[in-house]
């Protein structure tokens, strides 16, 4: 298997780490789309968010207790969490990741 996150859990490619414990790491996005981008990963391979919620709900939910504890690191008052799951949706890595969007007003309806 060649995922890009994978490499970042085994620390084979670098990244900007806010965040992580024994089951998931949070990096600041590459290609921020705000000026908080953050993404919260399992460090178990998911192919997507669907995935993750039918075999592992826990670290599910600490995705999003992650994402609120960066949030809160970063004094937002207020933001985004995405799951895009599938190609059709823009899911362009195929591990499950969860976009913690925040620091600038977001419209609503994206894209």
């Amino acid at each position: 298997m060649n995922c890009l996150f994978c490499s970042i859990v085994e620390g084979k490619i670098p990244a900007s780490k806010v965040y992580e414990n024994d089951s998931v790491i949070a990096f600041d996005d590459i290609n921020p789309q705000a000026p908080t981008h953050v993404l919260v990963i399992p460090k178990t391979h998911y192919e997507n968010a669907a995935e993750l919620a039918a075999n592992d709900a826990q670290t599910l939910g600490e995705l999003f207790a992650v994402a609120h504890k960066v949030a809160g690191e970063r004094s937002l008052s207020g933001y985004r969490t995405v799951f895009n799951t599938g190609a059709d949706a823009g899911q362009t890595v195929f591990h499950a990741h969860l976009h913690l969007l925040g620091g600038r007003s977001l419209n609503w309806p994206p894209g």
